[in-house]
């Protein structure tokens, strides 16, 4: 048992435990600031897989710019306590609670599937050279992911230009 070990297992359950917080929570700015909580738990576990550029990013993009967009829009949209009545089983609920179920069973199936890795070699010396780097990170998103990554810089343009219309109308 050795400390990374131990700051991994401490690092997954606050994960599941803050990424809980965000489905169950009935306050929109509470879901929202557990999210931000699960992203400082994701940055974590990146520190730990030696991907410290990732958790750099992971922190400045996500926690820090995407969530502060996220939290004007609720705040624009005035999305208060929820005040539900209670749990209500829904078509939607179902399906989604089945993708879910389904997606965890693929994940298992995969994990139970995947080759151990090789004896002896883990930490810094089991990655390439550049692994991590701005440069690898720069090369790879703008010539491999360029698309993937436009598309979700649209979807959120788009996501935040439909908030304001939304809004607008009750302003």
């Amino acid at each position: 048992m050795n400390i990374e070990l131990v700051l991994f297992g401490a690092f997954a359950l606050l994960t599941l435990l803050s990424a809980g917080l965000v489905i169950f929570s009935k306050s929109a700015i509470s879901s929202a600031m557990a999210l931000v909580a699960t992203f400082f738990f994701l940055a974590g576990t990146y520190v730990l897989l030696w991907a410290h550029t990732v958790a750099v990013l992971q922190v400045l993009v996500y926690a820090g710019a995407i969530m502060v967009l996220f939290l004007f829009v609720i705040m624009l949209l005035n999305l208060g306590e929820s005040t539900s009545s209670g749990p209500r089983l829904t078509l939607s609920r179902i399906l989604g609670g089945g993708a879910a179920a389904g997606l965890f069973a693929v994940l298992v199936v995969a994990l139970l599937k995947m080759p151990s890795a090789a004896p002896g070699i883990s930490g810094p010396e089991a990655v390439s050279k550049g692994f991590g780097t701005l440069q690898v990170i720069g090369v790879e998103i703008f010539t491999k992911w360029l698309l993937p990554f436009e598309a979700v810089s649209l979807l959120l343009l788009v996501g935040m230009v439909g908030a304001v219309v939304v809004a607008k109308s009750r302003i």
